[in-house]
């Protein structure tokens, strides 16, 4: 039965890109995924590309393909990504240019667009928030971007089409992956069955090292060989959709059952029915069986048509986020920040600033949990040796965010004593929403450029 090998080459926009060269390299992989969004970052790449309409593309496209376009020239592999973002023709354009000097093989690259929707957002207006259950309308005029999670059906055309490199913007994660099986093996948009199939092997594949034990590892409980030098994982898949995931034998990590069940669940709302553009998986029967080291296979996935809509990321302002940390050392080092803690409200509070949420966490003691599970975690014992107060509110202004930071500042000589290391900051929030919308109103397309 006819297979072909495909590899994780991100599972996120800053990712490692080490590994994903040595699996060019040396993995005989047929085609490499780049996954390298999320929510907020075609939001953020939407505000970059307002600002400069020839960015808007992941910050590390350039680097990323600094190093694999000359593997081209010895290597027959095909590249999949979403690192197109908010600009996917000018991702296109740079990695054209780039190709031209780093690569003497000519070279087709595709460019998938038709999931930008910002233009007719308002038509929507009246369609309903699903975290909040407002209207979409009750959003403003603070929407930034909009954008569908498009499915395979692109990447199969650019396929066909002849692309190398294809490069778009927020296609849904496991579709990178799916793209090449539907396209190397013939599988039609209705062949439900083997597309969750194909959406499972996505899945394994989306978050790079995560199915070989990086998000896995925990000291003593769940030790993974050689994390510093993790590699990202293949998936070798036949013609049925059935897949082995496997790694190199030079890379750290492990693929292991226990490893590809936690990969399976993650993110999964409900394993009998994963919805994603391209069908609705169903994960409740499948099953996975070592076959080697480092060889696990994966049987039992289905799946059932596509519902008819997409969801569709939108991004929009929501205020200022202005923080201020401080650390206090020694003896009574929780009772001070405590007081300073209670200090930085009360201050707040006297000048009126209109604080929308504020936070107060004591880092090393409730930062993470809060109350009152931190007390029952810390035994309501508080002799901590140190703690760093942090304060930070949300406002709807700049100016209102600064003054918490400044607050937290003057405790240097305001008290309470042996402040030290304080640190300000405030950054602008872009929050996402979602909504679903009919599928017929997406109209996906593919642009061409040789090189």
């Amino acid at each position: 039965m006819r297979k072909i090998r495909l590899g994780s080459g991100a599972g996120y926009s800053g990712d490692r890109l080490e590994p994903a060269l040595d699996l060019i390299e040396h993995g005989n992989i047929d085609y490499i995924g780049f996954e390298c969004l999320a929510e907020r970052t075609i939001a953020l790449a939407h505000e970059q590309m307002l600002r400069n309409p020839e960015k808007g593309y992941n910050e590390f496209l350039e680097y990323r393909m600094n190093g694999i376009l000359p593997l081209f020239d010895r290597k027959q592999f095909k590249v999949i990504t979403n690192m197109g973002a908010a600009n996917p023709r000018a991702a296109v354009r740079v990695v054209a240019e780039m190709a031209a000097k780093r690569t003497k093989r000519r070279l087709k690259i595709a460019a998938v667009y038709g999931d930008d929707i910002l233009d007719t957002i308002d038509t929507y207006r009246d369609y309903i928030i699903m975290e909040t259950g407002e209207k979409l309308g009750s959003l403003g005029n603070s929407i930034i971007s909009a954008n569908a999670y498009i499915g395979a059906e692109a990447i199969v055309e650019a396929l066909k089409g002849g692309a190398d490199i294809v490069i778009g913007g927020r296609i849904a994660d496991p579709a990178l992956f799916l793209g090449p099986l539907m396209y190397e093996f013939g599988w039609k948009p209705t062949d439900s069955e083997k597309v969750g199939k194909g959406i499972l092997v996505g899945h394994l594949l989306e978050c790079s090292s995560q199915v070989m034990g990086g998000y896995f590892a925990d000291p003593g409980f769940k030790d993974v060989p050689e994390l510093w030098n993790i590699g990202f994982p293949i998936a070798e898949v036949d013609e049925s959709g059935d897949a082995v995931i496997t790694k190199l034998p030079s890379a750290g990590g492990m693929v292991t059952p226990a490893t590809v069940k936690e990969q399976i669940i993650y993110e999964i709302h409900d394993p009998r029915a994963y919805f994603t553009p391209d069908g609705v998986a169903d994960y409740s029967q499948v099953g996975v069986e070592e076959i080697g080291k480092d060889k696990v296979a994966v049987r039992g996935a289905s799946g059932k048509p596509s519902n008819g809509m997409y969801k569709v990321s939108v991004g929009y302002k929501d205020g200022f986020i202005g923080e201020g940390e401080i650390s206090y050392g020694g003896p009574g080092a929780y009772e001070r920040a405590e007081l300073a803690g209670k200090i930085i409200t009360e201050r707040l509070k006297y000048r009126k600033v209109p604080v929308e949420e504020i936070r107060v966490d004591y880092i090393g003691v409730n930062s993470l949990y809060k109350e009152p599970l931190s007390l029952r975690l810390n035994a309501n014992e508080r002799n901590n040796a140190e703690v760093r107060l942090r304060v930070a509110i949300r406002t709807k202004t700049k100016e209102d965010a600064e003054l918490v930071g400044n607050e937290v500042e003057t405790l240097y000589l305001n008290g309470p004593a042996g402040g030290g290391g304080a640190w300000k900051n405030v950054k602008e929030v872009i929050a996402v929403a979602s909504i679903l919308i009919p599928r017929k109103d997406i109209s996906v397309g593919v642009e061409y450029q040789e090189v």
